[in-house]
């Protein structure tokens, strides 16, 4: 119970981001990426001129609360997801990530390929007794809720940067799944791509957004979305099963 109560005490202490996502076509992510390159400067940890890809691991419980507290709209709702870059081991991201309406909040460190193994196998790995620490609510979750991997999800992401109000935009694109969770971080991992919208816009930021971005992002048809990688990846493998 002090674990849980620490947990909910550093939540409400958390610094909020907003995170507004936009579904985009093809033609669409080109002019934007186009106007935001010419005006903002790329994400220091671009690995080359297209950006850099992103591979995760989404986990949820035995109930699959996090995918149905998704599906069903809930305003509070967590992710627990270990992520690379690059499809390299060398630097493994542990995160949980909550989201509050269109307001964000993540805790995150790395971890070592030996504790990335042990939370895939559905063990707890040590934590820094901080309610802060991505690993107590992995160990958290584990233990009082049956924690586990669920789907893989990977996109190629091409990211800029405006300090005045933390501002990052990115661009996702060819948004992809497996389910074969055991190939995390494998060079031979086979993928599913997405049967619909794989190309996403997100804009997040802490407390405010100049003006000049928005107008640079101003398209007259584009609408925020609630889009999310996680629900759109498991329902591949939902529908499968249904059929």
């Amino acid at each position: 119970m002090e674990e849980i109560a620490g947990v909910q005490r550093a939540e409400r202490n958390a610094m909020y981001r907003v995170e507004d996502k936009y579904c985009l076509s093809e033609g669409e992510l080109l002019q934007l990426q186009a106007r935001v390159g010419a005006a903002l400067r790329p994400d220091a940890n671009e690995s080359g001129a297209d950006g850099y890809s992103i591979v995760s691991l989404y986990f949820d419980d035995l109930a699959d609360s996090c995918y149905q507290d998704t599906l069903d709209g809930y305003e509070t709702r967590d992710k627990y997801r270990i992520r690379i870059y690059n499809h390299s081991l060398e630097r493994i991201n542990l995160e949980v990530k909550r989201k509050q309406d269109s307001r964000i909040y993540k805790k995150s460190r790395t971890i070592s390929r030996a504790e990335m193994e042990l939370l895939m196998d559905g063990q707890c790995i040590g934590d820094g007794m901080s309610e802060r620490d991505p690993a107590t609510l992995f160990n958290l979750a584990i233990r009082t809720r049956g924690l586990r991997p669920r789907v893989i999800v990977a996109y190629e992401r091409k990211a800029y940067v405006y300090e005045p109000g933390n501002t990052r935009i990115t661009f996702d694109r060819n948004i992809r799944a497996s389910d074969r969770v055991e190939y995390f971080g494998r060079p031979d991992i086979v993928y599913d791509a997405l049967p619909e919208q794989d190309r996403v816009l997100e804009v997040k930021y802490d407390e405010f957004i100049p003006d000049f971005l928005l107008q640079l992002l101003e398209l007259g048809n584009l609408q925020q979305s609630v889009f999310s990688k996680y629900q759109m990846c498991r329902e591949i493998y939902e529908d499968a099963t249904a059929r």
